[in-house]
């Protein structure tokens, strides 16, 4: 019989994929059995109702005149040593690297004076490798990070891969990619939800993101204004970001603003992804492409870039189309390729949700509980 875990779960409570990812596995971890304590600075965004199996304990970062910055990752830490005292936890599982994997560290070497073990599960996600890691200055506090954590993984070979290059790495990582939860996803017939956005002889392209420079918005906009003179269409953006401004303007210079809806963030985002028929990700880097491959389980063919993790997940020809970064041309001439024949869109459509059936939490799930299983049992 498998044992009943105390488990703490570190992520970033908004609605980019890691902290998706991490609830959705915490809320899945509860479902089996296990008691799951989040730990972050408000209640993460996918958490939804009460569950008897699941705690959260709120990091307060007071405004002290001394620092020029809250001192976030050390209140973190010192919360972490709390949590696992008093509730008597059996490992802790921070998702990114900075601050979280650090601050984990941090509170095992506090923990370890007062004779208490706390094993440290890091996942890496993405950008706390491929961005941070160009960055020198965090080099050896990120290496540090992870050779001290009693394990790591990563969510695509991609980003284990660049991990290895961009730092000082001795550790072993495990790919264990994201996963979906079938309980969540949009009906197949979103009919009456898709008549409000568009008409009948209209198609529709959707992107959901936190509207970051790195997933190039700007792109979506260029292609979508082609796309719109070659077939009607509409386009719906989810999400928000420091780059809605930009691409609201953009679409004003091109005359395009009446076929583009901005939704702004959602709770419940994905069931609009079942109107689509199209899903956009022209990111400049991407370490798995977790909306994508939700787009894909509603059966939304996914137009993206082949950077990063995508490949993993989007399969050319078979799922979607991918291009080059910034080839507006060729990202405009999968989506009519798709968009213009009724009967290849269908075939698409029926492929992508069948790619995503690899991706199941069912499938995923028990990799993770392998993992804690595997280190608890080197203690």
């Amino acid at each position: 019989m498998q044992r009943m875990l105390k488990i703490g779960i570190v992520c970033y409570p908004t609605y980019g994929g890691s902290g998706v990812v991490a609830t959705e596995l915490g809320k899945a971890l509860a479902d089996q059995g296990h008691e799951i304590h989040f730990i972050t600075y408000s209640q993460p965004v996918r958490l939804g109702a009460a569950h008897k199996r699941i705690r959260y304990h709120e990091v307060n970062v007071s405004d002290y005149p001394l620092f020029f910055y809250p001192p976030y990752e050390s209140v973190l830490a010192s919360k972490m040593v709390d949590v696992v005292k008093y509730e008597n936890l059996d490992l802790m599982h921070v998702h990114y690297a900075i601050p979280h994997a650090s601050a984990a560290i941090t509170a095992k070497m506090v923990l370890a004076q007062e004779g208490i073990h706390m094993p440290v599960i890091t996942t890496l996600h993405g950008t706390d490798i491929t961005l941070l890691g160009k960055d020198a200055s965090f080099e050896p506090v990120i290496s540090f990070a992870i050779n001290k954590s009693d394990a790591v993984s990563a969510v695509s070979q991609s980003l284990k891969n660049d991990t290895y290059k961009l730092f000082g790495i001795n550790q072993e990582i495990e790919v264990i990619p994201n996963f979906l939860n079938a309980d969540h996803l949009p009906p197949e017939n979103c009919q009456e939800l898709r008549r409000e956005y568009a008409a009948e002889d209209e198609r529709i392209i959707i992107h959901m993101s936190n509207f970051r420079p790195v997933k190039r918005i700007m792109d979506i906009v260029e292609v979508f204004a082609k796309v719109q003179l070659a077939l009607p269409s509409k386009l719906i953006l989810l999400g928000d970001g420091p780059e809605r401004s930009r691409a609201e303007q953009k679409c004003r210079e091109l005359g395009i603003s009446e076929h583009v809806t901005f939704v702004g963030n959602l709770k419940q985002p994905l069931e609009l992804l079942g109107i689509g028929d199209l899903f956009m990700l022209p990111s400049e880097s991407e370490s798995f492409g977790l909306a994508a491959l939700e787009a894909m389980a509603a059966g939304v063919p996914v137009i993206s870039t082949n950077t990063g993790g995508l490949p993993e997940v989007n399969r050319h020809g078979v799922t979607g189309m991918m291009s080059d970064v910034g080839d507006i041309d060729d990202m405009v001439k999968n989506c009519v390729y798709l968009l213009s024949d009724s009967k290849r869109l269908s075939k698409f459509k029926q492929q992508a949700r069948k790619r995503a059936e690899d991706f199941t939490l069912e499938k995923i799930l028990p990799q993770y509980e392998k993992l804690y299983q595997t280190v608890l049992e080197r203690v």
